[in-house]
């Protein structure tokens, strides 16, 4: 269902681009503080929104700013949690969410909780003023939507990745073939390993063991289907993934589709912040020689920043 309600809109790229740039500083930031950790617990996977738009200061969007607020607030407790917002008698029929919230089974409480929180800085702005919004990000979720989708099997495919090919690695595809096989019989999050192959999976909470086994199903046939003998591959269904890696190749799999824009928009985001810092560097020295006052420069919005 959500793959068929959840799809881009006409400003969806560039809102997406906007929040790619703020990632990269959120990158740059971390990185130069060694939280390698914390930076890939927020790499941008996907994100779908509803064509449907809510009204702002509407009873939906009060609803929706609990959810969100209340998905942050659990986040910091436990790394699951389902909520149903505006759903009684007494609330307007368009008042309604349903929302949950997921982090990768390993992740601790304390990281799960600042994961969740970017998520959800970042869905209004991927998604403004949308009924139905999901976002994944590397380790949690969240999504909500003004009609009830909790605990409904749906492996609608939202995102692949597959990265080059392995033709004749017959060790490797055994070994592949045993990880699959037991991330296939998961109920929740399960971590897996055959020699150099590894690999997990989830479903999300609420899911009952038998849909969940369902879900996992499609997900590794879709691996194995869409994929092949690829070395890495991520499948992520509505309610489910599953993925593996041949030790040291999982760092840079590449999408054999043309669907996945994402590399693309993070290179040119990179391109700009790269040629916008060269400019910065000509007009410091521009403004030495000439003996100019600072010059300003507003960014996206902000506050205006001096280049000395």
């Amino acid at each position: 269902m959500l793959s068929r309600i959840l799809q881009p809109h006409s400003t969806y790229n560039a809102i997406l681009a906007l929040r790619l740039t703020y990632i990269l500083f959120y990158i740059f930031s971390f990185l130069s503080n060694g939280n390698f950790d914390v930076v890939e617990a927020r790499v941008f996977i996907y994100a779908g929104c509803s064509q449907d738009k809510y009204q702002p200061s509407s009873p939906f969007e009060s609803n929706l700013n609990s959810f969100l607020a209340s998905a942050v607030s659990g986040a910091s407790q436990a790394i699951y949690n389902s909520y149903a917002l505006g759903n009684d008698s007494s609330s307007p029929p368009d008042a309604a969410i349903f929302g949950l919230y997921q982090c990768r089974g390993d992740l601790r409480t304390s990281d799960c909780s600042r994961c969740i929180e970017s998520a959800v800085s970042q869905i209004g702005l991927v998604c403004p003023y949308s009924y139905g919004a999901a976002l994944q990000l590397e380790s949690c979720y969240v999504r909500y939507e003004h009609v009830d989708f909790l605990g409904k099997l749906d492996t609608g495919l939202m995102y692949k990745k597959c990265s080059k090919s392995v033709s004749s690695d017959v060790e490797f595809f055994r070994r592949r073939d045993d990880v699959l096989a037991d991330l296939q019989a998961a109920t929740g999050f399960r971590v897996s390993s055959s020699g150099l192959v590894e690999g997990f999976s989830q479903c999300l909470g609420d899911l009952s063991s038998a849909d969940c086994s369902s879900c996992l199903e499609d997900a590794v046939g879709k691996l194995k289907n869409l994929c092949g003998s690829a070395e890495a591959a991520d499948v992520f269904l509505e309610q489910c993934y599953a993925r593996y890696w041949a030790s040291g190749y999982y760092d840079s799999p590449t999408d054999s589709s043309n669907e996945d824009q994402i590399g693309k928009t993070v290179a040119i985001i990179v391109g700009v912040v790269a040629g916008l810092a060269v400019i910065i560097v000509l007009l410091s020295f521009c403004r030495k020689a000439l003996g100019k006052n600072p010059i300003f420069f507003s960014f996206l919005g902000h506050a205006t920043i001096p280049f000395l």
